[in-house]
């Protein structure tokens, strides 16, 4: 189960810094060029494989009866996959979304809970002593569970989306008050907070508890907020996108990945995150589902991120 493609880390001789939870699911992804279905996703999915760029990597979610062991296969290559439970009885989380010609807005056509509903979630033994935890988008009821588990965990970021927003906002707030960030998209940002003004936005979830917030803003890049600093950092330029879908797990996934690389707080450390995060998020809309960041190699990663450093200094 080892990857090639470790950012200076080789994950067989590190414990588990990091672990992921949220949904593994299959999706239906329909754009006007060209329709997929059930590929391979899931928040957890896109996120940890992701953070497996960069350090050792684990994943604790729900599949059911239907998931391919094609899937499976390409999971255990790359993560540990443990913390992985199969339920026979009921069929795998199902998203199905499609995208306008400006590939930027997505509807929601339908969203299968099936395996995710009645999941208890249970963290391998191995897995207690993460440092890093990221709790994807999920039932926050199941996230705050979770989060018991963790022993020794030193920085905590968890995400939302407007399914659990419109029907468990109480629970969404709890959890964010029991976390250190937020990663959260725009549109979320003011359907939680009910404000127009991201920045505004972002410094209410703060006064819940959280140092800081990251509003994902798409083709238009990211907003890290602490109590203190705005950090607007544009997106990466790509001339082609295929798939959005997945760019914000994949954002986090790169955002968390490096900061557990680097074990430190900094604000410094904070923004070079922000920048690997939206480096991770270029390359997963590249092709339909998790296909191109299968193919991303550590070089890949830091050429990009160089360039997008030269791109932004005048």
């Amino acid at each position: 189960m080892k990857s090639e493609n470790l950012l200076e880390l080789d994950i067989f001789h590190l414990r588990h810094m990091l672990t992921v939870f949220g949904t593994i699911a299959l999706d239906t992804t329909r754009t006007p060029f060209k329709i997929e279905s059930n590929i391979l996703g899931g928040a957890a999915t896109f996120a940890s494989i992701a953070s497996s760029m960069f350090t050792e990597t684990s994943i604790v979610g729900i599949v059911g009866s239907d998931f391919p062991e094609e899937y499976r296969n390409i999971l255990d290559k790359r993560i540990d996959t443990r913390g992985i439970i199969t339920d026979d009885s009921e069929k795998t989380f199902h998203y199905d979304s499609s995208f306008d010609y400006d590939l930027a807005h997505r509807t929601t056509i339908k969203t299968e809970l099936n395996v995710i509903r009645q999941f208890e979630p249970v963290i391998p033994n191995e897995y207690v002593e993460s440092e890093y935890v990221y709790l994807a988008n999920n039932d926050p009821c199941q996230n705050l569970k979770i989060l018991k588990y963790f022993l020794n965990r030193k920085l905590v970021i968890c995400d939302t989306i407007e399914y659990w927003i419109l029907n468990s906002r109480d629970s969404v707030v709890e959890m964010m008050r029991s976390v250190d960030g937020v990663v959260i998209n725009d549109d979320e940002a003011r359907l939680l907070c009910k404000n127009t003004n991201l920045v505004k936005c972002a410094k209410i979830i703060i006064s819940w508890g959280p140092r800081f917030v990251i509003v994902k803003k798409g083709e238009n890049g990211s907003l890290l907020v602490t109590a203190d600093l705005v950090f607007p950092a544009s997106a990466y330029p790509l001339e082609e996108i295929v798939d959005p879908t997945g760019a914000g797990d994949s954002f986090a996934g790169g955002f968390i990945g490096h900061m557990a690389r680097k074990k430190d707080f900094s604000l410094s450390t904070l923004k070079e995150a922000v920048i690997y995060g939206n480096v991770m998020g270029a390359f997963a809309v590249e092709d339909f589902g998790v296909k191109r960041l299968l193919s991303v190699t550590s070089e890949d990663i830091q050429t990009r991120y160089q360039e997008y450093r030269n791109l932004t200094q005048f």
